[in-house]
């Protein structure tokens, strides 16, 4: 199974290069939403959100048949990070469990006790 190939697919809103990589029978759960999907229905939800979205996947753990990867997933207004727990069977993907998170700043009240520190420095560029 071709992890970064599925991404690829899926954040170009590719339908056929999508189902190519699925069980026809495959289950795909987000859990932030409390909502399960058919394979139709991931893939109908996938390919007409909305805008243009690309990616880059920042890490990848395999263990037994499921592949974990963590994904940057961003629009030019949106960016959001997510966890795919995908248990692979003869190649495919069976059944996909995700986690969505919004990017974004810490809330204040952790601003306000001076907790925590960035992960890695974000720079926007100056205007001329």
């Amino acid at each position: 199974m071709d992890i970064q190939n599925y991404w690829k697919a899926t954040l170009q809103q590719n339908p056929v290069l999508m189902r190519s990589y699925f069980h026809e029978n495959a289950v795909i759960r987000w859990h932030n939403t409390n909502e399960e999907f058919t394979l139709n229905e991931f893939i109908q939800a996938n390919c007409e959100y909305p805008g243009k979205w690309d990616g880059k996947i920042e890490r990848i753990e395999r263990i037994d048949q499921v592949i974990i990867t963590v994904t940057h997933v961003f629009s030019t207004e949106l960016s959001f990070h997510v966890t795919s727990f995908i248990k692979v069977k003869d190649d495919k993907i069976e059944c996909i469990d995700e986690y969505w998170g919004d990017d974004g700043e810490p809330p204040l009240w952790r601003k306000e006790k001076h907790i925590g520190t960035s992960i890695k420095k974000i720079s926007i560029p100056l205007p001329k």
